[in-house]
């Protein structure tokens, strides 16, 4: 926050400088020319301003020098005081500084929601997903110029400070989170921030960004649930539309919880109607109900079964993975009563 230390202190400066001299002629005028107060307020405002009104009263010899000292003191003050109050108005500071308080209160009122540590390239690949599926979510940027773009561009939650310091994840609201994803292009720096976050959250599901495939088991010791190297991520995708191009470009067309054609979607054992729960996949019959297809169950267990049979039952702590349209996912989030992704 240096350069909001600096404009304030600017300003600060400019406005104390300038009272002072007010102060310095108004008692000077008094003392000299025996002004009245509003007599020598009204001369040193004429005469620090240079407006070039006549004088109030004939001035003595020592009346006039004290006049010409008054003016050149306060020229180059007024001049200081309009450019830094000129680059805090004009130059959209004030205007930033506003919509990050705004900002912080809405933080402070969050829970449930992600914290994106670094707005990099990945950062904010993953803060856009997470907009565009409707998830809350704080943007954690200690960078100067990212942070700046990040407030005038998005009107996403955003936090300027060092993800790795624990004042700074608690007030992104770490407490209250669901899921933290730290995206720091420095693989130590994402190994500090999440042991901190463990720490500060038992509960809390972190997600990493790793360069190095050393890095990956030190980072789930750490306490990361899933770690993800971008590069390996890119380049297998790559690979794979040369080896496997139709079926690479069909999983392309599959979209996360209802934001495109062709739609995949998990629901949780505590999602669904009390008449859905305990029953098997045969008796749910959401193939012919909806149209939609299970192509996936994960176990109370967290074992995960491709295309589950018809005998499968539902049972808590166990979840459901749903392939259909767009229209077929409305259907189903209709009929177990989910609220549509904004």
């Amino acid at each position: 926050m240096q350069r909001d230390f600096n404009i304030f202190s600017g300003i600060y400066i400019a406005i104390i400088v300038l009272i002072s001299i007010i102060v310095i002629g108004v008692s000077g005028y008094m003392m000299i020319e025996n002004y009245t107060f509003s007599e020598a307020f009204y001369m040193t405002i004429i005469t620090i301003s240079t407006v070039g009104y006549g004088e109030v009263k004939p001035l003595s010899d020592t009346g006039r020098i004290f006049t010409a000292i008054l003016i050149i003191t306060s020229f180059g003050t007024f001049a200081y005081a309009i450019t830094a109050i000129t680059s805090y108005v004009i130059g959209g500071f004030y205007r930033n500084y506003y919509k990050i308080f705004k900002l912080n209160k809405e933080i402070e009122k969050m829970s449930g929601h992600t914290i994106v540590c670094g707005y990099g390239r990945v950062g904010e690949m993953v803060a856009s997903e997470l907009k565009d599926h409707g998830q809350k979510f704080v943007v954690l940027e200690r960078n100067e110029s990212r942070f700046t773009r990040l407030v005038e561009t998005t009107k996403w939650a955003s936090l300027r400070g060092d993800a790795t310091k624990d004042e700074n994840l608690m007030k992104a609201g770490i407490a209250s989170a669901k899921a933290l994803i730290t995206t720091l292009p420095d693989d130590a720096e994402n190994l500090y921030v999440v042991l901190t976050a463990r720490e500060l959250n038992k509960n809390l599901t972190i997600i990493s960004r790793a360069s190095k495939s050393t890095s990956v088991k030190k980072l789930k010791i750490a306490g990361a649930n899933n770690v993800i190297m971008p590069d390996k991520v890119g380049g297998v995708h790559m690979a794979s539309l040369v080896v496997n191009p139709d079926v690479i470009e069909f999983l392309d067309h599959i979209s996360i919880q209802g934001s495109g054609e062709i739609d995949l979607e998990e629901v949780a054992f505590t999602d669904l109607p009390d008449n859905f729960k305990y029953q098997t996949l045969g008796e749910l019959e959401v193939r012919n109900r909806i149209g939609v297809n299970i192509i996936g169950f994960k176990t109370s267990s967290g074992e995960y079964i491709i295309n589950p049979g018809p005998n499968t039952r539902l049972i808590p702590n166990s979840k459901l993975f749903v392939l259909g349209n767009s229209q077929q996912i409305k259907l189903l989030n209709r009929l177990l009563g989910i609220p549509p992704k904004k």
